[in-house]
């Protein structure tokens, strides 16, 4: 019986939301589906990124990440897709056989980001020192961070605000 891909999406999120497991497995499906030649390690810190330091346990992480990528790979080629790894120097990790390196979604969003460039205030940025790059670049950083924390605050009153910095650095907005 076929149900419809609407009712068994809202399933899979009750299920992602109770889940750890299943949880990490969508995150590295849909990793893997946007992204190519990223490695185990890239993989499991992209992960942790949305997850959590540790999502995979701290013992046997090794057979977590293994058994987890087994289950990717099967849901990946029940799709038709067949995945591979490189070992190569240049290009290493988990890709899909005949798919380029980044999806059509993201590059089209890589393109429109490229396109919004303003080439004079490039021409600027490329006259500052490394340290005066580095300088703005870390405030750039933390002034969104710290926009994060306040739209989290702004949400949570009565949050204080290291446990709004955590939230904010686990993305759990």
């Amino acid at each position: 019986m076929d149900l419809p891909h609407a009712s068994l999406e809202v399933i899979l999120e009750d299920v992602i939301s109770r889940d750890r497991t299943t949880a990490r497995r969508v995150i590295l499906l849909k990793i893997l589906l946007r992204e190519r030649f990223l490695t185990r390690k890239q993989l499991i810190l992209r992960t942790e990124g949305k997850m959590g330091k540790g999502c995979f346990g701290d013992s046997a992480w090794e057979d977590t990440f293994y058994r987890d990528m087994l289950v990717v790979k099967r849901a990946l080629s029940a799709e038709g897709y067949q995945t591979a790894y490189s070992r190569s120097p240049h290009m290493p990790g988990y890709y899909l056989v005949n798919q380029s390196s980044i999806s059509s979604e993201l590059s089209a969003i890589l393109d429109g980001s490229v396109a919004e460039v303003d080439k004079n205030q490039l021409a600027i940025f490329k006259q500052l020192s490394f340290r005066q790059r580095f300088q703005q670049g870390c405030s750039i950083s933390n002034l969104a961070c710290q926009t994060v924390v306040n739209r989290i605050r702004q949400k949570n009153p009565r949050l204080n605000l290291s446990e709004a910095q955590r939230q904010s650095i686990q993305k759990k907005v």
